[in-house]
């Protein structure tokens, strides 16, 4: 017979992952990104603990509040014609649905100006909710179409975000 130990082996207490994502609300490729950081994480559970810091890119920071068309944007920032940016759509739909994100965007989808989305995200970061405000306002543009050039739009982000509505619309 043998005697089984009395005392339990040492747990190790999860380390502390800092991540710094450096990214645009309008961008499909920081969603990407940020839904594989989300899955890597997942298997790392109870080894790491993510401490996420978001910190603002605005990839067309001259962009008028009235938002552009975003394959005519495209186009005219980077050259591509229109059949490229289809097929890039589609390579980003496609990779979204492996990661559990639905990109609804078309050729009539906007791309927007998101200083203000940057600076609801610096005040959610001082709350510990800026995770959550940049998966809520990835999913309102990108899955919804929603403006980014709308207050609303930002508040109701705020509020799936566990934010205050009213404080969020103040900032």
């Amino acid at each position: 017979m043998t005697q089984q130990s009395t005392h339990a082996e040492p747990v190790e207490a999860p380390h502390t992952l800092r991540i710094d994502f450096v990214s645009d609300i309008v961008c499909p490729w920081c969603v990407i990104g940020m839904k594989s950081l989300e899955q890597a994480l997942v298997s790392l559970k109870g080894q790491v603990t993510p401490e996420w810091h978001f910190h603002p890119f605005e990839l067309n920071p001259g962009m008028g509040m009235a938002g552009e068309n975003a394959a005519d944007h495209i186009a005219r920032k980077y050259g591509r014609p229109a059949q490229a940016s289809e097929v890039t759509r589609t390579q980003i739909k496609a990779i979204g649905q492996q990661l559990g994100f639905s990109f609804k965007g078309g050729p009539d989808a906007m791309i927007w100006n998101t200083h203000d989305c940057h600076r609801l995200l610096h005040w959610a970061q001082k709350a510990g909710k800026a995770h959550e405000l940049k998966s809520a306002l990835f999913e309102a543009h990108f899955n919804r179409n929603e403006p980014l050039n709308d207050a609303d739009t930002l508040v109701r982000a705020a509020s799936a975000a566990s934010l205050d509505a009213d404080a969020a619309r103040e900032v």
